[in-house]
């Protein structure tokens, strides 16, 4: 899973914050569908 998260940062590293956040929330939703969040996810954005 790493690697797939690793992939999608990857794809999106050149689009604004607020449009990659919203690639991860609707890729997270997505993949976690009907089923209960039983882990923390922490993901932090930083602009240099």
């Amino acid at each position: 899973m790493i690697k797939n998260l690793k992939q999608l940062l990857s794809d999106n590293l050149h689009k604004p914050l607020e449009e990659q956040k919203k690639v991860l929330e609707d890729t997270l939703n997505e993949w976690m569908a009907n089923t209960e969040q039983v882990d923390d996810i922490l993901v932090i954005g930083v602009k240099v």
